[in-house]
């Protein structure tokens, strides 16, 4: 149910939500939803990009503790080659207002639109800059998402998913050229897909010598 509200005058039981990974062209995407405790504030929140490394860790383990409730859910990478990035970001957001074990008033939604959800929710255009449930929301998504990339990066070495978190970088597309994809990377995403034919046409002529 999405709402046409003053999300400001709404104070208890807000879900703040976001997401992480739609640009990348491996791995999942990660989303959030955090409920703060008026009684426990956080100080320091903000949009994860503009936080440091050491200062995105250290909230993280601080939403962890002090929320009233927090989840941390994700779309794989075959549900967003079958649903398309958005859809499959949408279905990751309704995974994390769903995982909360406390049901939000409201769920406000980082972006310009929200994900079919059972409580009323209302887009917030640059919210993780201007909500502190949806700035905690981006934190812990993108901590969440940063560790996994580089827990990859010691499954597949050579590719740098610890630096560059998956995004289309000319290191990373200079690696999937040299490389080829792996079991990881999104076959629905343009450089991805022409990295497959590619690999496939040198299958094909080195069958044929």
């Amino acid at each position: 149910m999405q709402m046409g509200l003053d999300y400001t005058l709404v104070e208890d039981l807000v879900a703040g939500v976001d997401e992480v990974g739609r640009g990348p062209l491996c791995g999942a995407v990660v989303t959030a939803a955090v409920i703060l405790d008026p009684n426990r504030p956080i100080l320091g929140l903000n949009d994860s990009k503009k936080l440091t490394e050491a200062k995105r860790e250290k909230l993280y383990d601080e939403i962890c503790e002090k929320a009233l409730s927090w989840c941390i859910a994700r779309a794989e990478v075959d549900e967003i080659d079958e649903l398309n990035i958005l859809h499959a970001t949408m279905l990751a957001m309704q995974r994390a207002v769903e995982g909360l074990h406390v049901t939000p008033k409201l769920a406000l939604i980082d972006g310009n639109r929200c994900p079919e959800l059972a409580v009323p929710s209302a887009p917030v255009v640059q919210g993780d800059a201007k909500v502190p449930a949806i700035a905690a929301a981006s934190i812990l998504a993108k901590v969440s998402r940063d560790r996994e990339m580089a827990a990859f990066e010691l499954i597949y070495p050579g590719y740098g998913m610890g630096g560059h978190k998956g995004y289309p970088t000319a290191a990373h597309l200079e690696a999937l050229a040299r490389l080829g994809p792996t079991p990881i990377h999104r076959r629905s995403f343009a450089p991805v897909r022409q990295a497959y034919e590619a690999r496939a046409m040198l299958d094909a002529d080195l069958a044929d010598s």
